[in-house]
């Protein structure tokens, strides 16, 4: 493979419906894929030329490396199940044996799953985000500095997991409870950030670097049967009857330039690569906050963020895997140092 028209793709993923039949609950494989996600993103890549294999989860890419498979390019939507870099760990295989694969390199993937560290470099960066806190245990919770109300949620989860209406806290005397409840569950730290009361926006990114661009951004509407005033666990897996996503343009108000503007440089300080999507807020003067980004973004073509702005923009489900896979193929075109 040289110029990216017609790969070898190996598949790695974490199926959802596997690790259920294994005695994992919904909340443990919330993160993880659905086979219809797999079938779609299989089909879309055979449509635009090229020839695929499944490989599933790192222990079956290790299976089969130790066998001798290899692949021109490993399109990689693992989660990974243990550790907190358990997003790293496929990108890490495959850096090892130097194949190729689309999104975020194990530095990225380690960083951005914790979102304290991310908000770190997001805010020594001069990227506005909302004051925050990393509680490593409730006792801690007293030495948080900034008043209420806040928000609470687990430090290293997505989908929403942990986050429900009693996430806001607002009286200080009831945070050490509510970091509390997060660490027996999820059993890991609990970012506090101050709350913010306003809008809520998700931005599509793809490409890397300079080549990035905003695909699309969509305004995220509670309807009144909703869990109010958060984007939960419970709504984003009730959306089609809990919310309304709304494309918004740079045209339509000024608000939306500053929105994609603040997404595209978090994206390019992070350094993430080929596709994804970033989340953020307004404070209660309307100014635009990053919340987090999700580099390995989930891609079921109706369900799923980042393909829902896309088909709200006008880009199909093939476009968009054409773009993730071209900028992954850049790479290679680029040779070593594009794989830096």
């Amino acid at each position: 493979m040289t110029d990216g028209s017609r790969m070898r793709i190996g598949l790695t993923y974490d199926l959802r419906s596997e690790y259920l039949a294994l005695g994992y609950s919904e909340d443990e494989t919330a993160e993880f894929d659905r086979d219809e996600t797999i079938a779609a993103i299989e089909a879309s890549l055979r449509r635009l030329g090229h020839s695929t294999e499944r490989i599933g989860h790192v222990h079956r890419l290790v299976e089969r490396l130790a066998q001798g498979s290899r692949w021109e390019l490993v399109f990689n939507i693992a989660e990974g199940i243990h550790g907190i870099g358990r997003e790293a760990q496929v990108p890490a295989v495959l850096d090892a044996y130097d194949i190729p694969y689309t999104f975020s390199d194990p530095l990225v993937m380690s960083l951005t799953l914790h979102k304290g560290m991310t908000k770190r470099v997001i805010r020594d960066a001069g990227v506005p985000t909302a004051e925050f806190a990393v509680v490593e245990q409730a006792a801690d919770a007293g030495g948080v500095r900034f008043a209420p109300p806040y928000f609470t949620k687990p430090v290293a989860e997505g989908t929403g997991k942990g986050i429900s209406p009693t996430s806001i806290v607002r009286r200080r005397k009831d945070l050490p409870d509510a970091c509390r409840r997060l660490i027996d569950r999820y059993h890991q730290p609990v970012l506090v950030e101050r709350f913010l009361p306003g809008r809520e926006f998700t931005v599509a990114v793809s490409g890397t670097g300079p080549q990035a661009q905003v695909l699309g951004t969509m305004e995220v509407l509670l309807l009144p049967a909703a869990e109010q005033a958060v984007y939960s666990y419970h709504n984003k897996e009730n959306s089609e009857e809990l919310v309304r996503y709304r494309l918004m343009r740079p045209g339509d108000e000024p608000l939306i330039a500053e929105v994609e503007a603040i997404a595209l440089r978090a994206w390019r300080v992070l350094g993430c690569r080929d596709a994804g999507r970033l989340d953020l807020r307004c404070d209660k003067k309307d100014r635009p906050q990053f919340i987090e980004v999700n580099p390995l973004a989930g891609l079921h073509p109706e369900h799923s963020d980042l393909p829902i702005i896309c088909s709200l923009a006008g880009i199909s489900f093939d476009a968009l895997m054409a773009r993730i896979v071209e900028s992954a193929a850049a790479r290679i075109r680029a040779g070593p140092a594009g794989r830096a």
